[in-house]
């Protein structure tokens, strides 16, 4: 897994994003980061991705403001995981693998603890956006965390 590292920036939110990719597809970082570039961004604009076998990766530098949810990337952490669609590449359906969810849960019981955030303070981009990003409810693993 990543390390974790806490950032320099004060982080009072968690956002949980999907790459909007058909289920079963495989993404990388890099194809992200190029997406984002030839759309204007600097870099990628999530600072973590996990992967469909579970595995986190590190985005953009989480001592530099995300480029994942306008008013909140200042203060936020930015997460995607792999998918968010069915194979028809444009209906939402949450595609989380076993791996992705565990690693998901593992990923935000980390930072909660390293930024001193309750659960309250973790969020679909979806609360912010006209999206159904990241394609579940985030209530439920709200509850996740705190098991």
């Amino acid at each position: 897994m990543t390390q974790i590292k806490k950032s320099k920036r004060k982080i009072t939110e968690i956002i949980v994003h999907c790459s909007a990719t058909p289920e079963g597809r495989d993404v990388t970082v890099a194809d992200i980061r190029r997406w984002h570039i030839k759309r204007g961004f600097r870099d990628i604009g999530y600072n973590y991705v996990i992967y469909r076998d579970g595995s986190v990766h590190e985005g953009r530098n989480i001592d530099i403001s995300g480029a994942h949810t306008i008013g909140h990337n200042s203060r936020s952490i930015g997460i995607c995981y792999i998918g968010g669609v069915a194979k028809d590449g444009k209906t939402p359906k949450d595609t989380r693998t076993d791996a992705q969810k565990a690693a998901l849960v593992s990923l935000i019981k980390e930072l909660l603890s390293l930024y001193n955030l309750s659960p309250s303070k973790v969020y679909g981009h979806y609360q912010f956006a006209n999206k159904a990003c990241p394609s579940f409810k985030i209530e439920g693993l709200r509850k996740e965390v705190v098991d």
